[in-house]
């Protein structure tokens, strides 16, 4: 089911009766599809504590429990409203010192944003 699949809806069938014979139409009905608002965003690391030594490649995943699509989701740190990618994962290759911090992903349908608890991530 898709939001443009909202509108007036009516069945239609063939009557043979002792009364009356031929087709016949329904009253019509009116079907109105809402949107789901993005919710249960959820992120985490390939290693469980987020935990990832000097020089080493860390891999974030985030996943979305529902919401209407098409849905996007960026990736932020430290709070910050800067991009540091878009999709499902987000990739840190070579990591250093500076890239310890708390990263978060967001999701939006649009209409609506929802975004994980933030994740530390410490390099070692």
């Amino acid at each position: 089911l898709q939001l443009n699949h909202s509108g007036s809806y009516r069945c239609r069938g063939w009557v043979d009766s002792k009364v009356s014979r031929g087709w016949r139409e329904s009253s019509p009905v009116t079907v109105t599809v809402h949107g789901v608002p993005v919710s249960g965003v959820t992120l985490w690391a390939q290693s469980p504590w987020a935990w990832v030594a000097l020089g080493d490649h860390l891999v974030l995943s985030c996943a979305v429990a529902a919401g209407t699509g098409p849905l996007s989701i960026s990736w932020h740190r430290g709070g910050s409203a800067a991009l540091l990618g878009t999709g499902p994962r987000l990739e840190l290759h070579h990591v250093g010192e500076e890239d310890s911090d708390h990263y978060q992903c967001r999701a939006s349908d649009g209409d609506s944003v929802a975004e994980s608890v933030p994740l530390n991530v410490t390099v070692l």
